[in-house]
């Protein structure tokens, strides 16, 4: 059979907003073939088909709706890591 996988990952240094980086990967038989990241702003292509498919949602909503993504999604969850972290050390 095949494998078809998404990633969301945060990485951070601080609970900053500006020391956070947001990526979403997308796998299909453990071959990354496309990513956002929020350090670049737009979706990456490492295949041919990622390529393609970068090309298509750089020019759709899908572009904007993973801009606002490090903010909802890891602003909130980088505030629980870091106090989490902070109380068990």
């Amino acid at each position: 059979g095949f494998r078809y996988y998404m990633v969301n990952n945060c990485e951070f240094n601080s609970s900053k907003l500006n020391d956070i980086e947001y990526t979403q990967s997308y796998y299909y038989n453990k071959l990354e073939y496309i990513r956002f990241s929020s350090s670049v702003g737009k979706y990456v292509g490492y295949t041919e088909f990622g390529i393609k498919n970068a090309e298509r949602w750089n020019n759709g909503p899908e572009v904007i709706t993973r801009r606002g993504e490090k903010e909802r999604y890891c602003l909130n969850n980088v505030g629980n890591e870091v106090e989490a972290a902070l109380t068990k050390s």
